[in-house]
């Protein structure tokens, strides 16, 4: 098992919840709460959420966040330049996004790997029909 302070950079931890009523489409903020789940403090996933936003924002808007434009977002999301990489390394090692071309862009890759969790323990483990899942 690995301990989380010595956990690559490329990995993150999630809170998962098992209760029904913890589930993140009943909450009244998806996003938010999904947030919480990655980020300890409700402060730090405000900021997470605000920056997933403007990586979404201006990806849409056909002119992606560009990482050299690393010092306007500190501005913006009024945070150290500590507290934010820390931020962003925990969104680009949970999958939400990727830098590529010196660009940051949203990413898919959180889904596939919670699909492939769920499908492997779903079949693996539980010895269920994927066609059930």
């Amino acid at each position: 098992m690995t301990n989380v302070k010595d956990a690559p950079r490329t990995a993150t931890t999630l809170k998962v919840r098992s209760k029904a009523e913890h589930m993140i489409t009943r909450s009244r903020d998806p996003y938010m709460e999904l947030m919480l789940r990655l980020f300890q403090d409700e402060t730090t996933a405000n900021r997470g959420r605000r920056f997933l936003t403007m990586v979404e924002e201006r990806q849409n808007s056909g002119s992606p966040l560009k990482i050299r434009e690393w010092q306007d977002v500190l501005d913006e999301l009024q945070v150290s330049r500590s507290a934010f990489y820390a931020m962003r390394n925990k969104l680009l090692g949970s999958g939400l996004i990727v830098t590529r071309g010196g660009e940051y862009r949203l990413s898919g890759a959180f889904s596939k790997d919670l699909v492939d969790m769920a499908r492997w323990w779903w079949t693996a483990v539980l010895g269920n029909s994927q066609d059930n899942l």
